[in-house]
């Protein structure tokens, strides 16, 4: 009988349901996402839990820009020259550095459940897509892991990752040299040159409002299409709407009903560099540390690169002290590169952050202290408004000056741990009603309301000033009855107080010892009130003689931007400034053969592919804009590039995905996007928001569910 019983049992097991394949698992999560598309484009995703949510999310990025989607994983993964070639291979290994692929799978196992069911969802969304989309050819990446986001934790530009030199790196494994100083002072130039990166928050209290509600104006400066705009929504709480960096399942700047929450790149001291002192014995390499010699955690990895058709390979030592990975040389030492790097931790702030319902949850998810590039402009439904100058910050001894490379050597200059959040630079409900960061110093954050900088260590931020940050200064002071759309007006206040700093001086030389050729161009200037427009010949001469003053003017030592500006508009000598004007003047009729253009016919918006690093042609169709570069302190940033053989200026980066926020007994929104929530030319989203971008035209977002059906264009759950 027992007999019978097993067989019985047996049988009833093999007649049993058969263990799903891959893809009917993809399948039946795909049935727990809705896809709601409105009609600017912008996925709305709703699914029953949050790994549901995510599996969306991603399903909806790789539909919108797959191609930056990959991307972004060929090159946080550290595969770069597997596509690009071997100029690309110091890049790869400066990812290894900090984590090689067998590490990140560690940390994906290390992972509480929670975070990994979201690091399975982004993988099966990603994967599902390609599945559904079998002529999508990706260039590397045909299968994503859910070990892959430990690369990319948090949505900043690169991440700390990208503040360390390749060129260095480079130098160090090609030679075990540090760079030539000339070739560092040209990466010094290079960097002044670039178009300024960073954002601008303002957080405006209810006292200023004319409803009475807090207010955030969310208006990061990215490369443009560098994020697009989602809304993602679960029966689990998790509620928002903004910015997602392509490829990641968290909105990085963005709002929930509640809370909203803006980053600016921070210019606290959150990586340093440790000179170690090697000792070689036998084989084996130790480093000096105090009164004991350690050894030298010391790897192998071989990096792959394209050459032609084929790929060849490279091997490469990795090496690392307690203070982090050896990263280059300085002063005939190898030095190793200390930053944040706790992947783990870091993704899990990233996504906790979108499902706080106040200011007591966002302020404890600040206590996990991973968020390291950023600050945080903060405001929500209770009234609050806050700013978070940094998040991890390591504690150091004051005697030493971590500005430049310590001594490994001595113990003393090891970080003691982390500053909580109470030690940070932290503002919460000023009496002034406003708080304001656009990457400059906090001390003017929220006026004679500001931190006082004696009541910091020098490493929690440089005192640096910027027009951006005295810009907004003078428009918010004294000022109140602010509604959306006069905080988006603000946010494209024209004035540039930069070239109040610069073109006096120049009109001053100019009087002193006039050239004939010069005057017309000079009395344009002088009857310029420093506002930009696209009908603006002012604008057009002001941005080149500037532009020329960062190319080839003196610079004296010690001085930062702000600084050099203000420099060149008083104290630099008056033949240089009118060298450059002459300079100035030539180059625009070499150009356009005059040196009257308006701004606009010289400063253009062009959209021709979905490219991730576009080309320009002065041939093909293209429309004016009127904003101009964050350098001179236009808060709606609108800043080039200039090596793409071309005459006009195309804009490449600064204003791309921005926000303004109300909280109340309902959120509102408006929100715009440079180009389109579309990488693909033959989609209507492609550049459809454009001209509203140019016009000052926001649209309003859809946040509510029945708002976003009333503008439901079309509904589908993955894989249809």
């Amino acid at each position: 009988m027992r007999i019978l019983s097993l067989l019985g049992l047996l049988i009833l097991v093999g007649c049993g349901e058969k263990p799903q394949t891959e893809v009917e698992q993809w399948k039946a999560q795909a049935e727990s996402v809705t896809i709601i598309r409105d009609d600017f484009g912008v996925p709305h995703i709703y699914g029953k839990t949050d790994a549901d949510a995510v599996f969306g999310l991603l399903y909806a990025q790789c539909e919108d820009d797959f191609n930056r989607v990959e991307q972004n994983y060929i090159w946080a993964t550290g595969r770069l020259a597997e596509v690009e070639g071997e100029d690309a291979i110091y890049s790869d290994l400066r990812a290894n550095l900090f984590m090689t692929k067998e590490e990140a799978i560690g940390n994906y196992e290390k992972s509480p459940d929670w975070l990994k069911e979201l690091c399975d969802a982004f993988a099966d969304g990603i994967n599902y897509y390609l599945h559904t989309h079998p002529e999508v050819k990706p260039k590397l990446l045909t299968r994503f892991e859910p070990w892959m986001p430990m690369y990319f934790s948090e949505g900043s530009i690169g991440g700390d990752i990208e503040r360390i030199s390749i060129r260095k790196i480079k130098a160090f494994y090609e030679s075990g040299m540090e760079l030539p100083e000339m070739e560092q002072f040209q990466i010094k130039k290079e960097k002044e040159m670039a178009e300024p990166q960073g954002s601008n928050g303002i957080a405006i209290s209810g006292d200023l409002t004319e409803s009475g509600n807090a207010m955030l104006l969310i208006n990061p400066h990215t490369s443009f299409y560098f994020r697009g705009e989602v809304h993602v929504v679960s029966e689990e709480g998790l509620n928002a709407y903004g910015a997602v960096t392509w490829g990641q399942f968290f909105v990085y700047q963005g709002f929930n009903e509640n809370t909203g929450w803006m980053h600016t790149s921070t210019y606290t001291d959150v990586m340093d560099e440790f000179k170690e002192t090697i000792v070689k014995n036998d084989s084996s390499l130790f480093y000096q540390y105090g009164e004991e010699l350690r050894p030298v955690e010391t790897s192998e990895i071989t990096l792959k690169y394209k050459t032609g058709d084929e790929l060849k390979e490279k091997k490469f030592p990795l090496h690392r002290t307690h203070h982090g990975p050896i990263t280059h040389a300085v002063d005939g030492q190898w030095t190793a590169s200390g930053m944040m790097w706790e992947p783990v931790k870091a993704l899990e702030q990233s996504y906790i952050r979108t499902k706080q319902d106040g200011y007591t949850g966002f302020r404890e998810m600040m206590d996990i202290r991973t968020n390291s590039s950023n600050n945080t402009v903060y405001a929500d439904s209770e009234g609050n408004i806050a700013y978070f100058h940094g998040n991890f910050i390591p504690k150091r001894d004051t005697i030493f000056d971590y500005s430049s490379p310590v001594d490994g050597n001595n113990p003393k200059t090891d970080w003691q741990g982390l500053h909580t959040v109470d030690e940070n630079i932290l503002v919460l409900n000023p009496e002034n009603g406003w708080i304001q960061n656009c990457n400059s110093t906090p001390y003017t954050s929220a006026l004679e309301f500001s931190p006082n900088r004696n009541d910091y260590p020098k490493y929690m931020s440089r005192d640096q000033e910027n027009f951006r940050g005295i810009h907004a200064i003078e428009l918010l002071t004294n000022q109140s009855g602010y509604t959306l759309d006069s905080l988006i007006q603000l946010a494209h206040d024209t004035y540039l107080p930069a070239f109040e700093a610069l073109i006096p001086g120049l009109i001053e030389a100019y009087d002193k010892n006039p050239i004939s050729k010069l005057k017309e161009p000079i009395e344009v200037l002088r009857k310029w009130d420093f506002r930009t427009s696209k009908e603006s010949l002012a604008m057009t001469l002001a941005h080149y003689y500037g532009t020329e003053c960062y190319r080839q003017a003196n610079r004296p030592d010690g001085l930062y931007s702000m600084q050099l500006v203000e420099y060149w508009g008083d104290e630099s000598p008056d033949s240089e400034k009118l060298a450059l004007f002459q300079e100035t003047v030539y180059r625009l009729k070499q150009d356009f053969g005059t040196w009257q253009m308006p701004w606009g016919e010289v400063n253009r918006y062009q959209r021709l592919n979905g490219d991730i690093r576009q080309a320009f042609d002065d041939t093909k169709p293209s429309m004016p804009i009127g904003f101009a570069s964050g350098r001179w302190g236009a808060l709606a940033a609108y800043g080039a590039r200039y090596d793409n053989g071309t005459k006009k200026i195309y804009g490449t980066r600064g204003n791309s995905f921005v926000a303004v926020v109300e909280f109340g007994d309902k959120v509102k929104a408006k929100t715009i996007l440079a180009g389109g929530q579309s990488g693909n030319p033959d989609s209507p989203h492609f550049d459809d928001q454009i001209q509203m971008y140019a016009d000052i035209q926001w649209k309003d977002a859809a946040y509510y569910k029945e708002d976003v059906l009333e503008r439901a264009v079309k509904t589908y759950k993955p894989g249809e």
